[in-house]
């Protein structure tokens, strides 16, 4: 009888316990990492979600930008701070393309963070100066394979998304060009318009005012549907590449230490944020699609972009010592 009454005890006290976690969370200031610079698409939809989670929550997110090493450095902050689920990640397909990326990573992509919810889907677009030629992606391809040794793409940083979509594009096309790592996406963009490079994938909410200004020629969008933002813009693949699909995501992430009741407290939040009509409003002008999902599912979604990613990072001889 007395074990039986412990055993009920410990059931209730561990009841008791997930029901405070969720009750008192968030208990202080949130601290959201960025791995890329303030500027970038990966910024400007974390501080977005922090707005909302201030409305919500009443305490206030810092979102902290350390655009370093492709989002390494972000990351082992984040696993070396309290699993409490005070600090966050935004991650966005670079963080799945590390795993493979780099031989020598301090954690492990899948076991040690846990997702919180994917955020948005968003295509990239490939742009080049309007002085460098190139009006379509089969010029920009002819003009590479013209330059050989001689032609540079620019990304947001080492084991970025952006790094990733380039080198799909480079293997694709069969063209030899090297890869410019800058801090973040705005950088890489303006190093496209300054003549340093030939050409990126920049995310459209990054490129967009530049397109609409006539700074850069929009060549091509890298997903397999035309971007609502840009309608006459052709799809990679219809640009002469075909079967060619990058979607580069974005997502929340914890220390998979975190307590579950409060990764799911933090789950519901982004799921409401994600749902509300300005945000999607705001999204969709940008050319974003928000993604909810369940931790879960998005747990799965980013074991499967690892596999993907790892067939295109060593096909193109891209790994990092």
């Amino acid at each position: 009888m007395m074990a039986r009454t412990t055993i009920i005890a410990s059931v209730l006290l561990l009841a008791a316990g997930a029901a405070n976690a969720q009750e008192k969370f968030p208990r202080k200031p949130i601290r959201m990492l960025v791995p890329f610079s303030a500027g970038s698409q990966t910024d400007i939809l974390g501080r977005w979600i922090g707005e909302k989670m201030l409305e919500n929550w009443g305490q206030q997110v810092v979102v902290d930008n350390r655009p370093s090493a492709g989002g390494t450095i972000a990351s082992e902050y984040v696993l070396g701070s309290n699993p409490d689920g005070h600090t966050l990640m935004m991650v966005s397909t670079g963080h799945a393309g590390n795993a493979t990326l780099y031989s020598k990573l301090s954690y492990d992509t899948v076991k040690d963070f846990a997702g919180v919810s994917q955020v948005a889907s968003v295509p990239n677009i490939l742009v080049v100066a309007p002085a460098l030629g190139a009006k379509s992606v089969k010029e920009l391809i002819a003009l590479a394979k013209s330059r050989a040794g001689k032609f540079n793409f620019s990304s947001a940083g080492i084991g970025s998304g952006t790094q990733i979509n380039g080198e799909m594009f480079k293997l694709a096309a069969g063209i030899a060009a090297t890869h410019i790592a800058y801090k973040g996406a705005p950088e890489a963009l303006n190093n496209v318009i300054g003549g340093s490079v030939e050409f990126c994938f920049s995310p459209v909410l990054v490129a967009a005012g530049q397109v609409r200004a006539g700074r850069v020629l929009a060549l091509a969008v890298s997903t397999a549907a035309r971007s609502p933002m840009f309608p006459e813009v052709p799809t990679v693949a219809e640009a002469g590449i075909p079967g060619f699909d990058y979607d580069q995501w974005y997502g929340l992430l914890v220390s998979a230490k975190t307590p579950r009741p409060v990764v799911n407290v933090v789950n519901k939040e982004v799921v409401r944020i994600l749902n509300l009509p300005d945000i999607k409003e705001r999204m969709s002008t940008q050319g974003a699609t928000p993604k909810p999902t369940t931790p879960a599912e998005f747990d799965a979604f980013i074991r499967s972009e690892v596999k993907k990613f790892a067939k295109v990072i060593i096909a193109a001889g891209a790994r990092i010592n």
